[in-house]
């Protein structure tokens, strides 16, 4: 059944895809707990937005910290209808054969290991007929260049989305994957390559929070770049790696 309004706990909401997902919830009446490890940018969120006062609530911790997860989820009084794991960083692994394990572990930590313990933490705050959401990308369609530990994160997500979905289902619990292409945040600014089908945070947060009214599974978009990338990822591996190369090569050149 779609919800028209609920309690949404949405982490990484100082920024980005977070906080227009924030907004976008809400104006639609919604009880938003606003995730962040910035006291200050959680409370210019809040400045910035005093009629909304009586609707949101914030908690700040940092999310690599396990602890400090449960530490938070311990101050939520009362039930959540729909849980958003938004956070998440980006780096690339620029010189393959100089393999930067720090930067690896850095963002395996910060995009999966880190769900691993909001979920522990938060999970049991969601209601029956609830809804979780796992930030992915669809840069995990596709081996990609210097994406070593960005698309490594995302399909482990990818794959942690589909058996949550089977393994909550008894329990009347969704769980939605969300693969956006690129979208303009402070994150994707710090990008040095073309952004083919670029659109801005608040045209994907508005498509983010239609989806997830319609209980979708699995949120791709804008198509424009997805479609592409499906068919993409349809070739066989050697084929798709001579394009990859060639790209790679005109990059450098």
């Amino acid at each position: 059944m779609t919800m028209l309004s609920g309690r949404v706990l949405i982490t990484g909401a100082s920024s980005g895809i977070g906080q227009a997902l924030a907004l976008e919830y809400l104006k639609s009446g919604w009880q938003v707990v606003a995730c962040g490890r910035d006291r200050a940018r959680l409370d210019a969120l809040l400045d910035a937005h005093p009629r909304f006062a009586c609707q949101l609530s914030t908690l700040m911790f940092n999310i690599c910290d396990r602890l400090a997860c449960l530490e938070s989820a311990s101050s939520l009084a009362g039930e959540l209808d729909l849980i958003i794991l938004n956070a998440g960083s980006c780096e690339y692994i620029d010189n393959p054969k100089a393999f930067d394990g720090k930067l690896f572990a850095r963002v395996i930590e910060t995009n999966l290991i880190s769900v691993g313990y909001c979920l522990e933490a938060f999970l049991p705050a969601l209601a029956a007929g609830g809804r979780l959401a796992l930030m992915g990308s669809s840069a995990a369609l596709l081996p990609l260049p210097r994406a070593e530990a960005y698309g490594a994160s995302k399909a482990a997500l990818a794959y942690l989305a589909n058996t949550l979905r089977l393994h909550l289902a008894p329990a009347d619990i969704g769980v939605s994957l969300i693969e956006p292409g690129f979208v303009r945040t402070p994150l994707t600014d710090k990008n040095d390559f073309p952004m083919p089908g670029r659109i801005e945070v608040e045209d994907a947060a508005r498509r983010i929070v239609d989806a997830l009214a319609r209980e979708k599974d699995r949120i791709q978009f804008p198509r424009r770049l997805l479609w592409p990338m499906r068919l993409l990822a349809l070739l066989p591996g050697a084929v798709w790696g001579l394009i990859a190369r060639s790209n790679v090569s005109r990059q450098s050149a």
